[in-house]
């Protein structure tokens, strides 16, 4: 009869098996890979950012480059305000002698009386001298039609009413035939326009 050992022997091959499936070992390798993925990946975002600001700093410096030098004898700042304290006075006090034609107009419109009509009128705006205090040179000139001398006297007394005229005189007041064979009255008036800020 042959002898048996009944004694487990030691198997390499089971010892490396044992050691590929070893938990901690898997674990381990997979950590690693891990790690190096993510720093890969932080690694790639960090220098395309990088690359992105290097890209805008070369386009700032290129446009400050292209920026041209101010003049070495440009003014200060003291004059500038100068000259813009000039202008804003200037502005104001043409803005001030401005006159609102369209508010002369709608009060001349307010008080012509119904039988009355205009055939023409003309106005002139008051000049720089008539703004300084001297006496306004400007011209409101009308010339019109009505029925009778009554017509006249009313429209005369209304004019006198309107804050922006001044010297409301008439020139003359003439009786004619009119196109259609009635007797009419052909009148002129002459006044001064007020300046502006003058109206009362």
């Amino acid at each position: 009869m042959r002898a048996v050992n009944l004694l487990p022997r030691d198997d390499k091959r089971q010892r490396g098996a044992a050691r590929r499936n070893d938990p901690l070992l898997i674990g381990g390798v997979t950590g690693a890979v891990l790690v190096t993925a993510i720093i890969a990946a932080w690694f790639l975002t960090a220098s395309g950012g990088v690359a992105k600001n290097q890209e805008r700093l070369d386009a700032v410096t290129s446009e400050l480059a292209a920026t041209p030098v101010p003049a070495p004898n440009a003014p200060d700042s003291s004059q500038l305000e100068q000259e813009k304290s000039a202008r804003v006075t200037a502005l104001s006090s043409a803005l001030g002698g401005r006159l609102a034609w369209d508010r002369v107009l709608r009060e001349v419109s307010l008080v012509l009386p119904d039988d009355v009509w205009l055939t023409s009128l003309s106005a002139q705006a008051p000049g720089a001298a008539a703004v300084a205090g001297t006496p306004p040179a400007a011209a409101f000139a009308i010339n019109g039609k009505t029925y009778s001398h009554d017509g006249v006297a009313r429209l005369l007394a209304r004019l006198a009413l309107v804050p922006h005229l001044s010297g409301v005189q008439l020139q003359s007041s003439t009786k004619a035939i009119s196109e259609t064979g009635h007797a009419v009255v052909e009148f002129s008036i002459n006044a001064n326009v007020k300046a502006a800020g003058a109206a009362s």
